[in-house]
């Protein structure tokens, strides 16, 4: 078995790994790098288009996993896309999200070489889309190679827990076995259930390491950190402040929805407008729409229902009032410039009566990241188009994130029992922490760490 790690960089972003079993190939996910635009930020699948690919199999619908997918396609045409069933439902609409994105970074950035691809040609691409439910043993080789009566290396879906439709994916070969968690969350979330990995075995281990570099406070506990915010969102609001929650479209918009119908439906916060964007209510519909047929918690809790949800017109959040105080919920999760939450925080930014309460993970070079970084009173480059800026308003973090600790990680190892564990969408402090504590506690598997580009004999 050999395996290439086609992320243009060593950090997280541009998920891409091409596996070859027995004879065949499949590449496990097609993601964009969120830090680089354009060309920078693709897989590096020019050091594999030499080869002949089966299929492609997707992790889920974050961008990093699934956002160059139609370039993907591109260099691969005969290859079919196998995704979770789950997943199936929002393909279309992520990629559709990623051409309007691109298209208004040509207008406002001048990036003339986007968009990497078009509407007509994520359309064109759809018929290729096939959706398979958790548990399934799916064949993938080409039908050409396998017509005179070889067998086909097969892939089944497991559940991971870490948004609609998420799964890690087993490969199963003649001689060998693969298993790729992709992004996994072992405990439960306010609507999503944990991973259900409990029978994983495999040969090859391929783990994500996000927060491998991140110890568990001791003590710390999800309910508790859920309060702690309660308690932030209901102070902020007696001060006739705003609270921003930036927030991931998909899974973290709804899980953020999720928690405050329930602080609504237990008293501790009063009825009142939910200002989201409008991918984050396309996604909120299909997760209220999949609820009876999602592993989750309050299956019977209608968000669209349970909440006054309004979503923002563009420009909105540049010119409404922002007292007596109002709940946004809005992308991007990393204040990307030209989005809703980037607009909303530069405008909060010196007023101490609001807050911005980040619940999920930003990068240190993005806006989210440098704002989430800054003390009170600092002043601090916030992005390119904003300029320097005075931090005034409350910042918090709270840990609610949809990915497995590190802890949870090493002992999962220990559970699957691999020959060979490779680590990658991690930064490298991070794969290096998981290295080590791995080598310390099963010193009889081998762990691999490939570079960009790199491919290794497993």
């Amino acid at each position: 078995m050999r395996l290439w790690n086609l992320n243009p960089a060593p950090d997280i972003g541009a998920s891409a790994w091409l596996v070859e079993t027995d004879n065949h190939r499949l590449l496990l996910d097609a993601g964009t790098h969120p830090k680089y635009e354009g060309h920078a930020g693709l897989p590096l699948l020019g050091r594999v288009r030499h080869l002949e690919v089966d299929a492609i199999a997707i992790s889920h619908c974050h961008h990093d996993h699934v956002g160059s997918l139609p370039i993907a396609m591109r260099y691969f045409p005969e290859a079919h896309v196998l995704l979770p069933e789950l997943s199936y439902f929002l393909i279309e609409r992520v990629l559709h999200n990623s051409v309007n994105v691109m298209q208004r970074k040509r207008e406002e950035l001048g990036l003339r070489e986007y968009p990497l691809y078009t509407h007509n040609e994520v359309d064109d691409l759809a018929a290729r889309f096939q959706g398979y439910r958790y548990g399934r043993e799916v064949e993938w080789a080409a039908f050409h190679k396998t017509r005179r009566g070889a067998v086909s290396p097969t892939l089944e879906f497991y559940d991971a827990g870490h948004t609609l439709g998420s799964a890690g994916i087993m490969v199963r070969g003649e001689r060998e076995t693969l298993f790729y968690s992709g992004d996994v969350s072992f405990r439960d979330q306010t609507l999503l259930r944990g991973a259900r990995f409990e029978d994983v075995e495999a040969d090859v281990l391929l783990l994500e390491t996000t927060r491998g570099d991140r110890a568990v406070p001791a003590g710390f506990s999800r309910a508790g950190e859920s309060d702690r915010l309660a308690d932030a969102i209901v102070r902020v609001l007696k001060r006739r402040g705003s609270v921003l929650i930036p927030a991931f479209a998909l899974g973290r918009t709804q899980e953020i929805l999720g928690f405050l119908a329930l602080l609504t439906r237990e008293g501790r916060l009063r009825p009142q407008p939910i200002y989201i964007g409008g991918l984050g209510r396309v996604f909120t519909e299909i997760y209220d729409l999949e609820a009876h047929r999602t592993h989750r918690q309050h299956s019977s809790l209608q968000l669209h229902e349970a909440l006054n949800l309004v979503v923002l017109d563009r420009g909105q959040a540049e010119s409404m009032r922002l007292h007596p105080g109002r709940l946004f919920v809005l992308t991007a999760g990393m204040m990307s410039e030209h989005t809703a939450a980037h607009d909303l925080a530069l405008r909060m930014m010196g007023d101490e009566r609001q807050a911005v309460f980040f619940v999920g993970y930003a990068d240190p070079d993005t806006p989210g990241g440098r704002l989430k970084a800054s003390k009170p009173g600092e002043t601090f480059l916030f992005s390119s188009s904003a300029g320097e800026v005075t931090r005034r308003c409350e910042v918090a973090e709270f840990d609610l994130t949809a990915h497995a600790n590190r802890d949870e990680l090493v002992e999962f190892v220990g559970r699957v029992r691999p020959r060979v564990v490779v680590l990658g969408h991690g930064a490298p402090s991070a794969r290096a922490w998981m290295e080590t504590a791995i080598r310390s506690r099963y010193p009889r598997i081998k762990v691999l760490q490939p570079e960009p580009g790199e491919v290794v004999e497993v």
